[in-house]
């Protein structure tokens, strides 16, 4: 027990004796550990708020967009969803509610919005008058437009509260015009706050008509839409997804063997294929983790191996006085371990640090918050590292000759 106190003091008195070589020596370790510590403090959060937001829209809906196989993307051919498509879906699908096309403003300059001498950016989407039911959205203010807005393509549009703080618009902006691109549209609706998502804000956002957004946008055959469908019983949810993709293939043309070009999703699949992006970036974020800490053990072996040299006649010493070859064995690898314990202390205290930064930055976004497990690991890892890249050092000092190390200059 003894010995087992006097090697932990000798090696923080060795680390503290080369502070700055210690730390460069542990910053691999550091490294390493924070990037672990601060992905896992920050990916509940992230995935806690996509399945809330994917959450609005219902388990009952389902999101048809367009989708180029990376074969055809390369050919120059993309694929695109238009109105005869949502046509065709109204005519052969049964079982659908609620239908509505979704149309994204395609360039900076239709998403540019301006209000007496404010110039502002915005997303703008035009929609169907089922749009806010299929999506949950509730108004603060007004009203949704209605299909004869739309089908007499209207310049009306309901906006988010931040077009408004944006524009310098007053609270009360219903019935008051700005221009959307190049045209003057009038407010209708206010929609309720829906805060930020990723640090994206969900409130600058101006609903138009749909038959408007392509009035806005130029009704082209380039334009691509997104199609949004309410099931009228989720028990059939997968009989309607299937018929719709057999409808859409037929439409399109695509012959047996051939990949869809478009992607029919429910809300569900829409959170899996965010959560798989969140993986994909953790598993990457383990694959540095894993260099740095490869690298952090290469940089302690070297610099163990250093101090061996450097203490040479201290071991001869040591070893002359009574100390055995265990005990110098033990004393080195104590250190060793030591080292990249500290840097698994000072890359938890950063990781939580970033994460905590992150989260704070990002309005409504969940607390950073690190779980036991992955600090334990982060720990484990790194005692780990400290024994396997710290036991040839150990072994080369614990197997010196004491009359050759009293002798070494």
């Amino acid at each position: 027990m003894f010995m087992l106190i006097e090697s932990i003091r000798s090696a923080f008195e060795s680390i503290w004796a080369h502070g700055f070589r210690s730390l460069l020596t542990s910053l691999g370790i550091i490294i390493g550990v924070t990037s672990v510590i601060a992905v896992v403090s920050i990916v509940p959060g992230l995935s806690y708020t996509i399945n809330e937001q994917f959450a609005g829209l219902g388990g009952n809906s389902l999101t048809i967009r367009s989708y180029t196989p990376f074969k055809k993307q390369m050919q120059g051919r993309f694929a695109k969803l238009r109105d005869e498509d949502m046509r065709v879906i109204i005519q052969r699908v049964d079982g659908i509610s609620d239908i509505t096309p979704v149309l994204f403003a395609q360039s900076g300059t239709q998403g540019q919005l301006s209000y007496r001498s404010q110039v502002s950016f915005s997303r703008v989407v035009g929609i169907g008058p089922s749009y806010p039911d299929v999506n949950s959205m509730d108004l603060q203010d007004g009203r949704f437009f209605t299909a004869d807005d739309d089908s007499r393509r209207r310049l009306v549009c309901t906006v988010g509260v931040d077009v408004l703080e944006d524009l310098e618009m007053p609270d009360d902006s219903i019935g008051e015009y700005f221009r959307v691109g190049n045209e003057w549209c009038k407010v209708v609706g206010i929609l309720k706050k829906r805060g930020e998502l990723l640090g994206f804000s969900q409130d600058n956002i101006v609903l138009l008509p749909y038959g408007t957004a392509k009035r806005i946008m130029g009704a082209s055959n380039d334009l691509d839409i997104q199609i949004q469908v309410l099931v009228d019983d989720i028990n059939r949810q997968e009989e309607v997804k299937d018929r719709i993709r057999r409808v859409l293939r037929q439409e399109h043309g695509l012959k047996a063997g051939e990949p869809d070009d478009f992607k029919v999703q429910t809300a569900e699949q829409l959170t899996e294929s965010f959560n798989a992006v969140i993986n994909m970036v953790t598993a990457v974020s383990g694959g540095i983790v894993g260099i740095s800490l490869l690298v952090g053990g290469i940089g302690i072996m070297n610099i163990m191996l250093v101090s061996v040299t450097e203490r040479t006649r201290e071991i001869g010493i040591l070893k002359a006085l009574g100390a055995t070859r265990q005990d110098i064995l033990l004393q080195f690898l104590i250190e060793a371990l030591t080292l990249t314990m500290i840097g698994g202390l000072v890359g938890v205290a950063i990781g939580y640090g970033l994460g905590a930064a992150v989260a704070a930055l990002l309005p409504g976004f969940p607390a950073a918050h690190v779980p036991l497990w992955a600090v334990t690991l982060s720990f484990g890892f790194c005692a780990g590292v400290g024994v396997i890249f710290g036991i040839v050092p150990a072994a080369k000092a614990a197997n010196l000759d004491p009359i050759d190390a009293l002798r070494y200059e």
